[in-house]
């Protein structure tokens, strides 16, 4: 679930149409969220065990997640993770492998090395579809993206799984604005009182 959750933010941020390509758009993406200072908005993943909800933050190399599942914060060189099945707070200092699994910009060039995009034809008027598919062995077999082209913004995104199942990320409430560095940084009000903070560094 985290995954799924840290790969869609890649592509959260308001994109322009006149991208020619799926490639460019990503790209485009990554401007937006540079450009505005930073990016927050809520969204909401359904699942066949559920839906799981929370709201997402971006700035630069910096993000933070706050969900029920998870809560995670980077501020560029520290990252701070909670779970409810560990019931701790990790502090860790990710390489670029594991920023591939956490930070919305490293997912973006993941998704541009391994995977191929392509426009696909939107079943309903101004939606624009990106479809992509791995290169090679994934856990995702397929996973859609789809923009409101009045707005430039990615509303929802479909991965299809090898083992058959299928999370719906649908994505609401975007705000552009400057956010504080303390956005990035571990707030231990956000976890339960007594949380053990432990420092795998």
């Amino acid at each position: 679930m985290k995954r799924i959750v840290i790969a869609i933010l890649a592509v959260i941020a308001a994109v322009s149409m006149e991208a020619q390509t799926p490639q460019a758009m990503l790209d485009k993406c990554v401007a937006a969220i540079n450009a505005s200072g930073g990016v927050t908005a809520n969204y909401s993943i359904i699942t066949d065990q559920g839906t799981s909800s929370g709201t997402i933050a971006m700035q630069g190399k910096k993000f933070r997640v706050l969900s029920p599942d998870a809560k995670c914060w980077y501020d560029g060189k520290t990252q701070w993770s909670w779970s409810p099945l560990t019931g701790e707070v990790n502090i860790t200092t990710p390489d670029q492998e594991e920023l591939q699994m956490t930070n919305p910009l490293a997912a973006v060039q993941h998704f541009k090395a391994n995977f191929t995009m392509k426009k696909a034809k939107a079943k309903t008027a101004k939606t624009y579809v990106i479809k992509l598919t791995p290169k090679k062995k994934d856990n995702i077999k397929t996973l859609w993206l789809y923009f409101d082209e009045t707005t430039s913004l990615l509303r929802t995104a479909r991965f299809e799984m090898k083992d058959k199942s299928v999370y719906t990320v649908s994505i609401k409430g975007y705000k552009h604005k400057s956010l504080p560095a303390s956005t990035f940084t571990f707030d231990k009000s956000q976890v339960p009182a007594g949380t053990e903070v432990v420092d795998l560094r």
